[in-house]
């Protein structure tokens, strides 16, 4: 640790201080933190043979939190300095009042490292990156002459936290985060259809940047817009459905993982609220949340109250078992934090949210899931979504899937729509593949206004009775 950890910050503001006023703050509370932060982030976009964005953006600033039961003040400013810290303690101590409180213990320790501290964007010159941009684009023309549009994006982030705590703890943690992502699309006989693919992680842009990745991505998303092109309008009705690996994981999140985090069950909206120790899903299914897989999208090596990211089993063999907790829902409910305390920047207060979020595989092979398919459909793309918390019900659109009948893959269809609640779903999941994957790496999750970089991943799966919206069969 440096002799001056606040030195990366554009602040005169010294520890010493820090921590006195961090402590006036949170006299008498259960529990409160200084958040600091500095991001740096670059987005280049390359539309239609030129390029459409070219943007740089820096920020940084501190987050003050005072919690007291279940209440907690919140103070933010862009300026680091002492005068906005004693701004920022009056307000926190709102939430205190006189009454006395017991500190909570400080998060553990931690000496794991799961990504590199190096800044993405200084891997690339601008140049250099505009030209892997204009070669992509000259490249997915050159595939097929029916590609009419390419866009090509690169992203990447470089982000510095540092989280003080009331009895002195320090945590620091350097984020890095790139991503490429590509979207063509296809004209045929008047008939226009997209496909994109993308992926990316905490690493830096070399690998993202390098010839043998851009030109499969670029494929990918090409194969997926010709799919389309060919595909027909998707059934209706109730049916049975197998899910893809990977990305389809998003259904999981959205309709399943939501539902875990320690608030929504704490206050009783969870679908799955009381219902620990039961049987929720099929036997055989069981979910993970794992912030400590390395250079991952969603992985952080400690969340952002401090506490070490954690590898936390839901759902063992179809029983719950556990949810993603940040520290003040983890102490109301007396258990312990499972490192899942996130926020979008130091302007928000941190909340219990997912970070790779995936399910475990079984022992079926993927294709024998596909043969026992009679009349349903084959979905392994995903779009978005939305979930009802307080039910669990989703509605999905799927970008890529095919209809099948007596085990034999027929042709795309567009349109389809999987409808559902998760409660149900997990009961009704009746093959589990041997082929788990996790997604490319391109997820983001909102909640209550946040957004934040998660994962996600499944084997294979078929699921029995869900409603598909699409056109009349």
């Amino acid at each position: 640790m440096s002799a001056d950890p606040f030195r990366p910050f554009e602040t005169n503001l010294d520890q010493q201080t820090a921590l006195r006023l961090l402590n006036e703050a949170t006299a008498g509370a259960d529990d409160g933190e200084l958040f600091l932060e500095r991001r740096k982030s670059e987005v280049l976009s390359f539309d239609d043979g030129r390029v459409k964005t070219a943007s740089f953006d820096a920020s940084e600033g501190f987050g003050l939190r005072a919690v007291k039961g279940e209440t907690a003040g919140y103070a933010h400013s862009t300026t680091i300095d002492e005068h906005a810290l004693r701004r920022a303690v009056a307000t926190a101590r709102l939430a205190v009042g006189d009454g006395g409180g017991t500190m909570a213990a400080a998060p553990a320790g931690t000496n794991r490292k799961l990504y590199s501290d190096e800044d993405p964007m200084l891997q690339a010159s601008f140049p250099a990156k505009v030209d892997v941009l204009r070669e992509i684009d000259a490249f997915a023309r050159g595939l097929d002459k029916r590609v009419v549009q390419v866009s090509a994006t690169l992203a990447a982030s470089h982000q510095e936290v540092l989280i003080l705590r009331p009895e002195g703890t320090l945590v620091t943690d350097t984020r890095p985060m790139s991503r490429l992502n590509v979207s063509v699309i296809v004209e045929q006989n008047g008939k226009r259809e997209s496909g994109a693919a993308g992926g990316g992680g905490r690493a830096g842009l070399i690998g993202l940047i390098s010839r043998d990745n851009w030109e499969s991505t670029t494929r990918e998303a090409l194969r997926i817009a010709l799919v389309n092109l060919d595909a027909e309008a998707a059934p209706a009705g109730v049916m049975d459905v197998v899910l893809g690996p990977g990305w389809p994981g998003i259904l999981l999140h959205e309709a399943i993982g939501h539902g875990l985090e320690g608030d929504f069950n704490r206050k009783g909206s969870s679908a799955f609220a009381g219902l620990m120790g039961q049987q929720i899903a099929a036997k055989g299914v069981t979910v993970l949340d794992d912030g400590t897989i390395p250079d991952r999208r969603g992985s952080i090596t400690v969340d952002d109250e401090g506490t070490p990211s954690a590898k936390n089993t839901l759902i063992e063999d179809g029983v719950l078992v556990g949810y993603m907790q940040d520290r003040q829902n983890a102490r109301l409910m007396g258990v312990a934090p499972t490192g899942n305390g996130r926020r979008e920047s130091y302007a928000h207060a941190p909340m219990p949210r997912m970070t790779n979020t995936y399910m475990l595989a079984g022992d079926a092979a993927p294709e024998s899931l596909v043969a026992d398919l009679k009349d349903g459909i084959y979905a392994v793309g995903f779009g978005g979504g939305q979930v009802d918390i307080t039910n669990g019900k989703f509605v999905f659109s799927c970008t890529e899937a095919y209809r099948v009948k007596n085990g034999i893959v027929g042709a795309p269809v567009k349109g389809a729509t999987l409808i559902g609640d998760g409660a149900t779903a997990l009961k009704q999941i009746r093959g589990i593949g041997n082929d788990m994957e996790l997604d490319p790496g391109m997820g983001n999750c909102g909640k209550a206004g946040q957004w934040v970089p998660v994962g996600v991943g499944q084997p294979s799966l078929m699921i029995g009775g869900l409603t598909v919206g699409g056109a009349a069969a």
